[in-house]
Protein backbone atom coordinates (compact mmCIF):
# COMPACT_ATOMS: atom_id res chain seq x y z
CA UNK A 1 0.00 0.00 0.00
CA UNK A 2 2.53 2.55 -1.12
CA UNK A 3 1.65 6.07 -0.09
CA UNK A 4 -1.17 5.01 2.25
CA UNK A 5 -1.24 6.06 5.87
CA UNK A 6 0.47 3.70 8.30
CA UNK A 7 0.26 3.64 12.09
CA UNK A 8 2.93 1.90 14.15
CA UNK A 9 2.25 0.83 17.72
CA UNK A 10 3.81 -1.68 20.08
CA UNK A 11 0.57 -3.44 21.03
CA UNK A 12 -2.55 -3.67 18.86
CA UNK A 13 -5.76 -4.98 20.46
CA UNK A 14 -8.61 -6.11 18.19
CA UNK A 15 -12.04 -5.95 19.81
CA UNK A 16 -13.52 -3.40 22.18
CA UNK A 17 -15.60 -5.69 24.36
CA UNK A 18 -14.73 -6.54 27.99
CA UNK A 19 -11.64 -8.59 27.02
CA UNK A 20 -10.28 -5.96 24.65
CA UNK A 21 -10.91 -3.08 27.04
CA UNK A 22 -9.11 -4.90 29.86
CA UNK A 23 -6.24 -5.94 27.57
CA UNK A 24 -5.64 -2.45 26.16
CA UNK A 25 -5.73 -0.79 29.58
CA UNK A 26 -3.31 -3.38 30.98
CA UNK A 27 -0.91 -3.04 28.05
CA UNK A 28 -0.86 0.75 28.28
CA UNK A 29 -0.42 0.64 32.07
CA UNK A 30 2.64 -1.59 31.53
CA UNK A 31 4.21 1.12 29.35
CA UNK A 32 3.49 -0.05 25.78
CA UNK A 33 2.09 2.22 23.10
CA UNK A 34 -1.36 0.67 22.63
CA UNK A 35 -4.05 0.93 19.97
CA UNK A 36 -7.52 -0.52 20.41
CA UNK A 37 -9.47 -1.24 17.21
CA UNK A 38 -13.23 -1.86 17.32
CA UNK A 39 -15.53 -2.48 14.34
CA UNK A 40 -18.63 -0.99 15.99
CA UNK A 41 -19.17 2.69 16.67
CA UNK A 42 -19.28 2.27 20.45
CA UNK A 43 -17.08 0.25 22.78
CA UNK A 44 -18.44 -2.42 25.10
CA UNK A 45 -19.14 -5.36 22.82
CA UNK A 46 -22.18 -7.46 23.66
CA UNK A 47 -22.43 -5.77 27.06
CA UNK A 48 -24.12 -2.76 25.44
CA UNK A 49 -27.31 -4.74 24.92
CA UNK A 50 -27.32 -6.74 28.19
CA UNK A 51 -29.64 -4.63 30.35
CA UNK A 52 -30.10 -7.35 32.98
CA UNK A 53 -27.92 -7.22 36.08
CA UNK A 54 -25.54 -9.78 37.57
CA UNK A 55 -22.30 -8.56 35.95
CA UNK A 56 -19.24 -7.77 38.04
CA UNK A 57 -20.14 -9.61 41.23
CA UNK A 58 -16.57 -10.84 41.70
CA UNK A 59 -14.60 -7.91 40.30
CA UNK A 60 -16.66 -5.02 41.66
CA UNK A 61 -18.73 -6.76 44.38
CA UNK A 62 -21.81 -5.26 42.74
CA UNK A 63 -24.60 -6.55 40.54
CA UNK A 64 -24.16 -4.32 37.48
CA UNK A 65 -25.96 -4.28 34.15
CA UNK A 66 -23.89 -4.93 31.04
CA UNK A 67 -23.65 -1.23 30.05
CA UNK A 68 -22.68 -0.30 33.61
CA UNK A 69 -19.93 -2.93 33.63
CA UNK A 70 -18.57 -1.71 30.30
CA UNK A 71 -18.66 1.89 31.48
CA UNK A 72 -16.36 1.04 34.40
CA UNK A 73 -13.64 0.23 31.84
CA UNK A 74 -14.50 2.84 29.21
CA UNK A 75 -14.27 5.58 31.85
CA UNK A 76 -10.62 4.61 32.45
CA UNK A 77 -9.57 5.19 28.83
CA UNK A 78 -9.09 8.99 28.97
CA UNK A 79 -5.57 9.62 30.22
CA UNK A 80 -4.65 5.92 30.09
CA UNK A 81 -2.53 6.20 26.96
CA UNK A 82 -4.84 3.88 25.00
CA UNK A 83 -5.70 5.12 21.50
CA UNK A 84 -9.07 4.01 20.16
CA UNK A 85 -10.16 3.53 16.55
CA UNK A 86 -13.86 2.65 16.36
CA UNK A 87 -15.96 1.86 13.26
CA UNK A 88 -12.82 0.21 11.89
CA UNK A 89 -12.86 -3.09 10.01
CA UNK A 90 -9.93 -5.43 9.47
CA UNK A 91 -9.55 -6.11 5.76
CA UNK A 92 -6.44 -8.30 5.95
CA UNK A 93 -3.66 -9.39 8.28
CA UNK A 94 -0.18 -10.80 7.70
CA UNK A 95 3.00 -11.38 9.67
CA UNK A 96 6.28 -10.15 8.20
CA UNK A 97 9.71 -9.91 9.81
CA UNK A 98 8.27 -10.80 13.19
CA UNK A 99 5.71 -7.96 13.12
CA UNK A 100 2.00 -7.86 12.38
CA UNK A 101 0.67 -5.74 9.54
CA UNK A 102 -3.06 -5.20 9.26
CA UNK A 103 -4.96 -3.48 6.49
CA UNK A 104 -8.01 -1.76 7.99
CA UNK A 105 -10.88 0.38 6.74
CA UNK A 106 -12.17 3.41 8.59
CA UNK A 107 -14.88 5.83 7.32
CA UNK A 108 -12.74 8.90 8.10
CA UNK A 109 -9.29 7.60 7.14
CA UNK A 110 -10.18 5.19 4.39
CA UNK A 111 -7.97 2.15 3.78
CA UNK A 112 -4.67 2.17 5.66
CA UNK A 113 -2.20 -0.06 7.52
CA UNK A 114 -1.42 -0.65 11.16
CA UNK A 115 1.87 -2.25 12.16
CA UNK A 116 2.40 -3.70 15.62
CA UNK A 117 5.03 -5.71 17.44
CA UNK A 118 2.35 -7.66 19.36
CA UNK A 119 -1.24 -8.47 18.47
CA UNK A 120 -3.99 -9.25 21.00
CA UNK A 121 -7.15 -10.88 19.64
CA UNK A 122 -10.21 -10.05 21.72
CA UNK A 123 -12.69 -10.77 18.96
CA UNK A 124 -15.36 -12.52 21.04
CA UNK A 125 -17.77 -15.08 19.63
CA UNK A 126 -20.74 -15.39 17.32
CA UNK A 127 -24.04 -17.29 17.47
CA UNK A 128 -24.90 -20.45 15.58
CA UNK A 129 -27.65 -20.09 13.00
CA UNK A 130 -30.68 -22.23 12.16
CA UNK A 131 -28.88 -23.99 9.31
CA UNK A 132 -26.05 -24.98 11.62
CA UNK A 133 -28.51 -26.96 13.76
CA UNK A 134 -30.25 -28.56 10.76
CA UNK A 135 -33.61 -26.80 10.93
CA UNK A 136 -35.37 -27.37 7.62
CA UNK A 137 -37.92 -25.29 5.75
CA UNK A 138 -38.07 -21.79 4.34
CA UNK A 139 -36.38 -18.75 5.81
CA UNK A 140 -39.25 -16.36 6.46
CA UNK A 141 -39.24 -13.24 8.61
CA UNK A 142 -39.45 -14.05 12.31
CA UNK A 143 -36.27 -16.13 12.66
CA UNK A 144 -33.82 -14.52 15.09
CA UNK A 145 -30.75 -15.51 17.00
CA UNK A 146 -31.12 -14.69 20.69
CA UNK A 147 -28.46 -11.98 20.45
CA UNK A 148 -30.23 -10.27 17.57
CA UNK A 149 -33.56 -10.43 19.40
CA UNK A 150 -31.83 -8.95 22.45
CA UNK A 151 -30.45 -6.07 20.40
CA UNK A 152 -33.83 -5.36 18.81
CA UNK A 153 -35.57 -5.16 22.18
CA UNK A 154 -32.91 -3.55 24.37
CA UNK A 155 -31.17 -1.21 21.91
CA UNK A 156 -33.60 -0.56 19.06
CA UNK A 157 -36.79 -0.65 21.14
CA UNK A 158 -38.49 -3.09 18.74
CA UNK A 159 -40.42 -6.29 19.38
CA UNK A 160 -39.44 -9.26 17.18
CA UNK A 161 -42.98 -10.67 17.31
CA UNK A 162 -46.07 -11.40 19.40
CA UNK A 163 -45.90 -15.15 20.05
CA UNK A 164 -42.42 -16.61 20.42
CA UNK A 165 -40.82 -19.98 20.87
CA UNK A 166 -37.23 -20.26 22.16
CA UNK A 167 -35.00 -23.06 20.88
CA UNK A 168 -32.06 -23.73 23.21
CA UNK A 169 -31.76 -23.30 26.96
CA UNK A 170 -28.44 -21.46 26.98
CA UNK A 171 -28.21 -18.43 29.23
CA UNK A 172 -29.03 -15.84 26.58
CA UNK A 173 -32.05 -17.88 25.49
CA UNK A 174 -33.32 -18.04 29.07
CA UNK A 175 -32.72 -14.32 29.58
CA UNK A 176 -34.56 -13.49 26.35
CA UNK A 177 -37.51 -15.68 27.34
CA UNK A 178 -37.93 -13.49 30.42
CA UNK A 179 -37.25 -10.26 28.56
CA UNK A 180 -39.82 -10.98 25.87
CA UNK A 181 -42.36 -12.03 28.50
CA UNK A 182 -41.87 -8.74 30.37
CA UNK A 183 -42.40 -6.82 27.12
CA UNK A 184 -45.76 -8.49 26.55
CA UNK A 185 -44.74 -11.22 24.11
CA UNK A 186 -46.46 -14.57 24.60
CA UNK A 187 -43.58 -16.99 25.18
CA UNK A 188 -44.90 -20.44 24.32
CA UNK A 189 -41.91 -22.20 25.87
CA UNK A 190 -38.21 -23.01 25.78
CA UNK A 191 -37.18 -26.19 23.92
CA UNK A 192 -33.89 -27.99 24.52
CA UNK A 193 -32.54 -30.93 22.51
CA UNK A 194 -30.43 -32.20 25.42
CA UNK A 195 -31.80 -34.12 28.37
CA UNK A 196 -30.79 -31.35 30.76
CA UNK A 197 -30.73 -27.54 30.52
CA UNK A 198 -27.69 -25.73 29.11
CA UNK A 199 -27.99 -22.56 31.19
CA UNK A 200 -26.87 -21.68 34.68
CA UNK A 201 -29.21 -22.76 37.51
CA UNK A 202 -29.81 -19.17 38.62
CA UNK A 203 -31.03 -18.23 35.15
CA UNK A 204 -33.33 -21.24 35.01
CA UNK A 205 -34.90 -20.14 38.30
CA UNK A 206 -35.03 -16.40 37.67
CA UNK A 207 -36.01 -16.48 33.97
CA UNK A 208 -38.29 -19.51 33.63
CA UNK A 209 -39.55 -20.73 37.00
CA UNK A 210 -40.32 -17.24 38.33
CA UNK A 211 -42.48 -16.51 35.26
CA UNK A 212 -43.98 -19.97 34.74
CA UNK A 213 -42.40 -20.33 31.30
CA UNK A 214 -42.30 -24.04 30.45
CA UNK A 215 -39.06 -25.86 29.60
CA UNK A 216 -39.26 -28.88 27.28
CA UNK A 217 -36.18 -31.13 27.42
CA UNK A 218 -35.13 -33.74 24.83
CA UNK A 219 -37.19 -31.81 22.30
CA UNK A 220 -36.17 -29.81 19.24
CA UNK A 221 -37.57 -27.83 16.32
CA UNK A 222 -37.56 -29.90 13.13
CA UNK A 223 -39.25 -27.56 10.66
CA UNK A 224 -40.30 -23.94 10.20
CA UNK A 225 -43.63 -23.20 8.48
CA UNK A 226 -44.43 -19.96 6.68
CA UNK A 227 -43.46 -18.15 3.49
CA UNK A 228 -43.27 -14.44 4.23
CA UNK A 229 -43.46 -14.71 8.04
CA UNK A 230 -43.13 -17.59 10.49
CA UNK A 231 -46.57 -19.08 11.00
CA UNK A 232 -45.72 -22.22 12.96
CA UNK A 233 -42.92 -24.61 13.82
CA UNK A 234 -42.83 -28.36 14.17
CA UNK A 235 -41.22 -29.84 17.28
CA UNK A 236 -40.43 -33.45 18.13
CA UNK A 237 -38.96 -35.46 20.95
CA UNK A 238 -35.42 -36.77 20.32
CA UNK A 239 -33.44 -39.77 21.47
CA UNK A 240 -30.06 -39.66 23.21
CA UNK A 241 -28.34 -39.09 19.86
CA UNK A 242 -30.58 -36.13 19.02
CA UNK A 243 -32.58 -38.03 16.37
CA UNK A 244 -36.29 -37.04 16.21
CA UNK A 245 -38.60 -39.83 17.35
CA UNK A 246 -41.37 -40.76 14.87
CA UNK A 247 -44.86 -40.11 16.14
CA UNK A 248 -43.83 -37.38 18.59
CA UNK A 249 -44.13 -34.43 16.18
CA UNK A 250 -46.53 -31.60 16.88
CA UNK A 251 -47.10 -28.21 15.33
CA UNK A 252 -47.04 -25.00 17.37
CA UNK A 253 -48.46 -21.74 16.07
CA UNK A 254 -46.07 -18.79 16.52
CA UNK A 255 -44.73 -15.82 14.58
CA UNK A 256 -41.22 -15.81 16.07
CA UNK A 257 -38.51 -18.42 16.57
CA UNK A 258 -35.57 -17.34 18.74
CA UNK A 259 -32.45 -19.49 18.49
CA UNK A 260 -30.10 -19.91 21.45
CA UNK A 261 -28.16 -22.86 20.07
CA UNK A 262 -24.57 -22.13 21.01
CA UNK A 263 -21.67 -19.75 20.50
CA UNK A 264 -18.53 -20.09 18.39
CA UNK A 265 -15.32 -18.09 19.02
CA UNK A 266 -14.56 -15.59 16.23
CA UNK A 267 -11.15 -16.64 14.93
CA UNK A 268 -11.06 -15.98 11.20
CA UNK A 269 -7.94 -13.84 11.74
CA UNK A 270 -6.10 -16.79 13.27
CA UNK A 271 -7.10 -18.96 10.33
CA UNK A 272 -5.88 -16.32 7.88
CA UNK A 273 -2.51 -16.46 9.66
CA UNK A 274 -2.41 -20.21 9.13
CA UNK A 275 -2.77 -21.09 12.82
CA UNK A 276 -4.78 -24.15 13.89
CA UNK A 277 -7.73 -24.08 16.27
CA UNK A 278 -8.53 -26.41 19.14
CA UNK A 279 -11.18 -28.78 17.70
CA UNK A 280 -13.29 -28.62 20.88
CA UNK A 281 -13.12 -24.98 21.99
CA UNK A 282 -12.78 -23.62 18.42
CA UNK A 283 -10.26 -21.17 19.83
CA UNK A 284 -6.45 -21.14 19.72
CA UNK A 285 -4.21 -23.17 22.00
CA UNK A 286 -2.91 -20.68 24.55
CA UNK A 287 -0.81 -20.53 27.71
CA UNK A 288 -1.98 -19.00 30.99
CA UNK A 289 -1.31 -15.49 29.66
CA UNK A 290 -3.10 -16.05 26.38
CA UNK A 291 0.01 -16.40 24.24
CA UNK A 292 -0.47 -18.39 21.04
CA UNK A 293 2.66 -20.39 20.21
CA UNK A 294 5.98 -18.55 20.15
CA UNK A 295 4.88 -15.47 18.21
CA UNK A 296 3.96 -12.15 19.82
CA UNK A 297 0.34 -13.15 19.34
CA UNK A 298 -2.18 -13.32 22.17
CA UNK A 299 -5.87 -14.21 22.46
CA UNK A 300 -8.27 -13.65 25.33
CA UNK A 301 -11.88 -13.81 26.44
CA UNK A 302 -14.47 -15.59 24.34
CA UNK A 303 -12.09 -15.77 21.38
CA UNK A 304 -10.30 -18.54 23.34
CA UNK A 305 -13.33 -20.36 24.75
CA UNK A 306 -16.87 -19.34 25.65
CA UNK A 307 -16.88 -18.12 29.25
CA UNK A 308 -19.79 -18.09 31.69
CA UNK A 309 -18.75 -14.92 33.55
CA UNK A 310 -17.66 -11.54 32.23
CA UNK A 311 -15.20 -11.25 35.14
CA UNK A 312 -13.30 -14.23 33.73
CA UNK A 313 -13.28 -12.52 30.32
CA UNK A 314 -11.81 -9.35 31.84
CA UNK A 315 -9.19 -11.32 33.80
CA UNK A 316 -8.14 -13.06 30.59
CA UNK A 317 -7.84 -9.74 28.80
CA UNK A 318 -5.70 -8.19 31.52
CA UNK A 319 -3.32 -11.15 31.52
CA UNK A 320 -2.94 -11.02 27.73
CA UNK A 321 -2.44 -7.25 27.65
CA UNK A 322 0.22 -7.32 30.37
CA UNK A 323 2.05 -10.20 28.71
CA UNK A 324 1.97 -8.56 25.28
CA UNK A 325 3.45 -5.35 26.70
CA UNK A 326 6.11 -7.24 28.62
CA UNK A 327 7.13 -9.17 25.52
CA UNK A 328 7.63 -6.09 23.33
CA UNK A 329 9.34 -4.10 26.10
CA UNK A 330 11.58 -6.81 27.58
CA UNK A 331 11.84 -9.39 24.80
CA UNK A 332 11.80 -13.14 25.32
CA UNK A 333 13.95 -12.77 28.43
CA UNK A 334 10.90 -11.50 30.30
CA UNK A 335 8.51 -14.08 28.94
CA UNK A 336 9.30 -17.35 30.69
CA UNK A 337 10.23 -20.18 28.38
CA UNK A 338 9.49 -23.64 29.83
CA UNK A 339 6.21 -24.32 28.01
CA UNK A 340 4.48 -27.55 28.99
CA UNK A 341 1.47 -28.98 27.10
CA UNK A 342 -1.63 -29.67 29.21
CA UNK A 343 -4.07 -32.40 28.18
CA UNK A 344 -7.63 -32.90 29.37
CA UNK A 345 -8.21 -36.50 30.43
CA UNK A 346 -11.32 -38.69 30.08
CA UNK A 347 -14.48 -37.16 31.48
CA UNK A 348 -13.44 -33.61 30.57
CA UNK A 349 -14.78 -31.76 27.57
CA UNK A 350 -11.78 -29.39 27.50
CA UNK A 351 -9.31 -27.53 29.68
CA UNK A 352 -7.86 -24.05 29.02
CA UNK A 353 -5.00 -23.11 28.88
CA UNK A 354 -3.67 -25.97 26.80
CA UNK A 355 -0.07 -24.90 27.56
CA UNK A 356 1.50 -23.84 30.87
CA UNK A 357 4.62 -21.68 31.02
CA UNK A 358 6.30 -22.99 34.16
CA UNK A 359 8.68 -20.02 34.34
CA UNK A 360 5.93 -17.42 34.74
CA UNK A 361 5.23 -16.46 38.37
CA UNK A 362 1.74 -16.41 39.84
CA UNK A 363 -1.12 -18.85 40.16
CA UNK A 364 -2.31 -20.66 37.05
CA UNK A 365 -6.11 -20.89 36.67
CA UNK A 366 -7.37 -23.76 34.53
CA UNK A 367 -10.92 -23.37 33.23
CA UNK A 368 -12.58 -26.65 32.32
CA UNK A 369 -15.89 -28.31 31.60
CA UNK A 370 -16.93 -31.89 32.34
CA UNK A 371 -18.55 -33.81 29.50
CA UNK A 372 -21.36 -35.12 31.72
CA UNK A 373 -23.22 -34.08 34.86
CA UNK A 374 -21.62 -35.52 38.02
CA UNK A 375 -24.00 -34.96 40.91
CA UNK A 376 -22.21 -37.49 43.10
CA UNK A 377 -19.06 -35.36 43.15
CA UNK A 378 -15.66 -35.62 41.55
CA UNK A 379 -11.97 -35.20 42.26
CA UNK A 380 -9.72 -33.42 39.80
CA UNK A 381 -6.00 -34.18 39.75
CA UNK A 382 -3.19 -32.42 37.89
CA UNK A 383 -0.48 -34.94 37.02
CA UNK A 384 3.00 -34.78 35.58
CA UNK A 385 3.52 -38.39 34.62
CA UNK A 386 2.48 -40.33 37.73
CA UNK A 387 3.26 -37.44 40.10
CA UNK A 388 0.21 -35.54 41.42
CA UNK A 389 0.93 -31.80 41.37
CA UNK A 390 -2.39 -30.58 42.79
CA UNK A 391 -5.91 -31.81 43.38
CA UNK A 392 -9.34 -30.46 44.23
CA UNK A 393 -12.75 -31.94 45.04
CA UNK A 394 -16.00 -30.72 43.50
CA UNK A 395 -19.42 -31.65 44.94
CA UNK A 396 -21.12 -31.24 41.52
CA UNK A 397 -19.87 -30.73 37.96
CA UNK A 398 -22.13 -29.85 35.00
CA UNK A 399 -21.10 -29.20 31.37
CA UNK A 400 -22.94 -25.83 31.23
CA UNK A 401 -20.89 -24.52 34.17
CA UNK A 402 -17.24 -23.73 33.52
CA UNK A 403 -15.26 -24.71 36.64
CA UNK A 404 -11.85 -23.50 37.81
CA UNK A 405 -8.79 -25.35 39.06
CA UNK A 406 -5.77 -23.39 40.37
CA UNK A 407 -2.18 -24.36 41.09
CA UNK A 408 1.29 -22.90 41.52
CA UNK A 409 3.56 -23.45 38.46
CA UNK A 410 6.57 -23.48 40.80
CA UNK A 411 5.48 -27.02 41.74
CA UNK A 412 5.92 -28.30 38.18
CA UNK A 413 9.68 -28.73 38.31
CA UNK A 414 11.02 -30.10 35.04
CA UNK A 415 7.76 -31.70 33.95
CA UNK A 416 7.46 -32.25 30.20
CA UNK A 417 3.71 -32.91 30.00
CA UNK A 418 0.70 -32.28 32.20
CA UNK A 419 -2.61 -34.11 32.36
CA UNK A 420 -5.84 -33.15 34.10
CA UNK A 421 -7.62 -36.30 35.32
CA UNK A 422 -11.17 -36.60 36.62
CA UNK A 423 -12.16 -39.21 39.20
CA UNK A 424 -15.90 -39.61 39.60
CA UNK A 425 -17.73 -40.10 42.83
CA UNK A 426 -15.19 -38.45 45.11
CA UNK A 427 -16.91 -36.99 48.21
Amino acid sequence: MTGAERLERQVLVLGGGPAGLAASLAAAAAGASTLLVEREERLGGILKQCVHDGFGLRRFSEALTGPEYARRFVSLLPGSGVEVLSSTFVHGVRREDGRFRLTVLNPDRGLFEIEAAALVLATGCRERSDRQVLIHGDRPAGLFTAGLAQRLVNVEGLLPGRRALILGSGDIGLIMARRLFLEGVEVEGVYEMKAEPSGLPRNLAQCLVDYSIPLHLSTTVTEVRGRRRVEAVKVARVDERGTPLPGTEREIACDTLVLSVGLIPENEILLSLGLPLDPVTRGPRVDQEGRVGRAALFACGNAVHVNDLVDDVSDSGEAAGRAAARLVLEGEGGSGGHRIPLKAGPGLLYAVPQVVDAKRPGTVDIHFRSNATLREGARLLLRAGERVIAERRYPVLRPPECARFSFDPADLGEAEELRLDLERGAP
